[in-house]
Formats: structure tokens, C-alpha cells, sequence
């Protein structure tokens, strides 16, 4: 597999992470954790498929500790710092701090081996924040009020999580993608834990909720870990980074479209300073030289 191709199957993460907002608006009333649990234990359940016709896939979820810590550490430890800080700061506030993530990753890949972080990657990425933040606030522009600290803090320990395991990702690179279906069960049961302590259960009302639950299951908290891990491995790190910023404005253009929110000169500000940052941060992929054939070689003169 090419780096390009790497790259392009783990931009498949973010096209699913933008029906997230969808299908969590669509499953009605189910808390977070036990919608998390709901969803991560699918989500496992869909990378085991595969042991059906390779049995001796499930040999390789014995790994070091330290690789499952950072497998569980990223998956559930995001998702319970994202939860607390909803809980402890404004939802706008958390939201935006939440989207520092992309940012960091494109910062923290220039501690990797064989990675150079140029300027036009870190351009990109800032252009996507800045089209994130209008997302997030409206245009009504940012305020910070010291009685949320803990939310925001917790909310900064759910950026740099996340951010961590995408770019340590790489330096496992020789974990096989299906150890991420073994990460997705561990925070399930984690995630089914925070549930019984704090939350009071509430399931799906109908059948179009279930297959919310179901469809929140299979693509992203699912299929889209296993194509990030891939991504974050082999691909282009930078390019991920950035264009992660397409989430937001992907999630928003697609709820206008089911009806769940109106179209507005911030909506249009954020697809413009997005766009142009994606594409900036991918000028090596997309002005990359195709290598030149070296000329065909005489054979020999017949006599």
C-alpha cells in the first residue's frame, strides 16, 4: 500500500465522523456513555468480521501492554475527557476546544521520525481552526469564563488524548489494524462502567433510533477508528491533520440538509477557510512529480 493510498483510506474516517453529529441527534435520548457503549461494542463487532475467514486474526490482539494502553487510553480516554468537559463548560466552549485536536496533530508529527513539518501543514491546519471556530461559535465571537475552568481543562486533556494517539500511532506502526476491533471492547466495557455510575438508562424509543445506534456503530465509532489507525500509520499525517477540519464543516452542511440547522455567513466563512486550508496542507500530494521512466534500453543489433 502507497503512502497516497494510506492517506485517501484514512480520509474515509473523517467522511464518517461528519454523520456523527446525525446519528447521535438521531438516537433520541440515550445518554453519552450508554450510547458509547452501545456503539463501541458494534464497533467491534465489525472488526471482527473478518475472523470469520481469517481465524488467526485474533492472535494478533496479543500485544504489549504499553500498545493496549494507548489503544484504550485513546479511544475511551477521548470520549470520557469530551464527555466530562460537555458536562462541566458550555457546549460551544467544549466543542471548540474539542477541535484543537487536528491542530496538535499536525504540531506533534514533527517529533517523528522521517516527518518534516513544513509551513504551508501548519497554515492549513490554522485556516481549519479558524473555520472551525466559526462553525462552533456562530460568528459571535469567543468567551472565556473562569467559573468553567475544569470543563475547559478537561476539555484540553481530551485534545491532546486524542492527538497523542493519533501521532504515537506511528510509532506502533507495526500493530496490525486489527487490534483497534480489541481497543473498541475494551471501551465499550469502560464506557458501559461510567454509564452504571452516572447515567440512568434510557434506550432507543423506535425502530428509527435503533438503526441510528446501529449506523453510529458501524461508521464513526467503528469502521472509521480502523481506517484512522491505517492512516495514521502509513499516510500522510499532516495532510490527516488538517483536513480532519472537514468534520465540523462536513457534520454541519449535513445537518442543514436533514433539516436540523440553517445555512449562514459563518456556514460560508467556515467552508471557504476550510477548503483553502485542506488544500494548502495537501500541496505535496497534489503538486507531487510522477516519477520519470528511464528510456528503454537497446537490445541487441541482429547480425
Amino acid at each position: 500500500m502507497t503512502r497516497n493510498q494510506a492517506t485517501l483510506i484514512g480520509a474515509t474516517s473523517i467522511l464518517n465522523w461528519s454523520f456523527l453529529a446525525l446519528f447521535t441527534a438521531a438516537s433520541g435520548q440515550v445518554p453519552p456513555f450508554q450510547l458509547s457503549a452501545m456503539a463501541f461494542a458494534i464497533g467491534a463487532l465489525v472488526g471482527m468480521v473478518r475472523w470469520v475467514k481469517h481465524p488467526q486474526a485474533v492472535q494478533q490482539l496479543k500485544q504489549p501492554a504499553l500498545v493496549w494502553l494507548l489503544g484504550i487510553g485513546g479511544l475511551f480516554g477521548y470520549h470520557f475527557f469530551y464527555f466530562t468537559s460537555l458536562r462541566n463548560a458550555p457546549p460551544v466552549d467544549a466543542g471548540l476546544i474539542n477541535y484543537l485536536w487536528p491542530l496538535l496533530i499536525v504540531l506533534f508529527s514533527a517529533l517523528l521520525p522521517g516527518e518534516k513539518l513544513k509551513p504551508h501543514h501548519i497554515l492549513g491546519a490554522l485556516l481549519g481552526l479558524g473555520g472551525a471556530v466559526l462553525i462552533v461559535t456562530k460568528g459571535r465571537g469567543i468567551e472565556v469564563d473562569p467559573q468553567y475552568a475544569f470543563g475547559y481543562a478537561i476539555g484540553i486533556c481530551g485534545a491532546l488524548t486524542w492527538s497523542s494517539y493519533s501521532v504515537l500511532s506511528r510509532r506502533v506502526a507495526h500493530v496490525p489494524t486489527n487490534a483497534v476491533s480489541g481497543f473498541c471492547s475494551a471501551t465499550a466495557f469502560l464506557a458501559l462502567i461510567c454509564h452504571l455510575l452516572w447515567e440512568q438508562t434510557v434506550w432507543p424509543a423506535d425502530l428509527g433510533q435503533w438503526l441510528a445506534v446501529l449506523a453510529l456503530g458501524v461508521g464513526p465509532l467503528g469502521i472509521a477508528f480502523y481506517t484512522w489507525d491505517l492512516g495514521m500509520k502509513k499516510g500522510d499525517i499532516q495532510l490527516l491533520g488538517a483536513g480532519a477540519y472537514l468534520a465540523p464543516l462536513l457534520s454541519t452542511l449535513i445537518l442543514i440538509g436533514f433539516g436540523m440547522g440553517e445555512f449562514s455567513w459563518a456556514i460560508g466563512g467556515a467552508c471557504v477557510l476550510i477548503t483553502v486550508g485542506a488544500l494548502i496542507a495537501s500541496k505535496d500530494m497534489i503538486l507531487r512529480k510522477k516519477p520519470i521512466a528511464p528510456p528503454p534500453t537497446a537490445g541487441p543489433r541482429p547480425s
